[in-house]
């Protein structure tokens, strides 16, 4: 399985200006090809904590790196700037990149989006990357994401618009994904119990956990009162759905059995 982390890049998702919804749309998005998001972190706008971020992703020997915002005309998007000190390598015009960004600035303006199509030095700063990285078209905004393979690591970066990046995921980027993760496959399912203690539950999760190294499982209560419900998550990734599902069937057979030896009895 492919080791996956997400930096999402900001200061205003550290002072609680807005939400990181990205990082949460891009575990779903990994899930779904049946690998796993191991680490996420936040990172303010600064080129040295990017890069450090960046390093520091590389020592946990991480093999992907997914980076939302900071790629934008602002002096405070930082990120391929962090991505290039990280990677020893220089920050540099893009020929493609800057082809992209003239482009799309002239249909803004030919659509009186923008006063002028023309590049200004904010605008060529969005076709910046560094080198050896390659940009990729965005499908909705403007700025470029890049892809830079490091031999070590492979760092996409992309917008911190949340409609932009989702639409890089679910459009430019799938065959890049395809190439690294395959064409795995998630599945899930959810045993309810009726049992108002999760310490009880502790020690049958625990056994079914060391069974079934390859599925994880989540017990988690809904509310709290004398009718508690706990709800117990099994998922699992594979590389593709029949594999995946077997292994959720055997694991929740095993579950379902456990939980009769100690007396806990399931809703249907």
């Amino acid at each position: 399985m492919v080791k996956v982390e997400i930096l999402a890049i900001g200061n205003e998702i550290l002072l609680g200006l807005i939400e990181d919804t990205n990082s949460n749309y891009l575990c779903r998005a990994v899930r779904a090809v049946g690998s796993r998001v191991v680490h996420i972190a936040v990172v303010p706008d600064d080129i040295d904590a990017i890069a450090e971020a960046i390093r520091a992703a590389i020592e946990r020997g991480a093999q992907f790196v997914f980076t939302s915002g900071g790629l934008g005309p602002t002096d405070d998007d930082l990120t391929l700037a962090g991505v290039a000190k990280a990677t020893g390598r220089k920050l540099e015009v893009n020929d493609v990149a800057k082809a992209l960004v003239a482009e799309r600035y002239r249909e803004l303006a030919s659509s009186g989006y923008v006063s002028g199509g023309e590049m200004s030095e904010a605008r060529l700063k969005m076709a910046l990357l560094p080198q050896g990285a390659r940009p990729i078209e965005n499908p909705v905004g403007v700025a470029p994401a890049a892809v830079l393979d490091d031999g070590v690591i492979r760092i996409v970066s992309l917008p911190g618009v949340p409609a932009e990046l989702r639409a890089f995921v679910e459009g430019p980027l799938q065959d890049l994904l395809s190439d690294v993760f395959g064409r795995g496959s998630y599945r899930e399912r959810e045993i309810t119990v009726r049992c108002g203690d999760e310490s009880e539950l502790a020690p049958a999760l625990r056994r079914i956990a060391s069974n079934h190294p390859d599925v994880y499982l989540k017990s988690r209560a809904r509310h709290f009162g004398p009718d508690v419900r706990f709800h117990i998550l099994i998922c699992a990734s594979g590389p593709d759905a029949e594999q995946a599902e077997r292994a959720i069937e055997n694991a929740a057979s095993d579950l379902k059995r456990v939980l009769e030896e100690i007396g806990v009895a399931q809703d249907e």
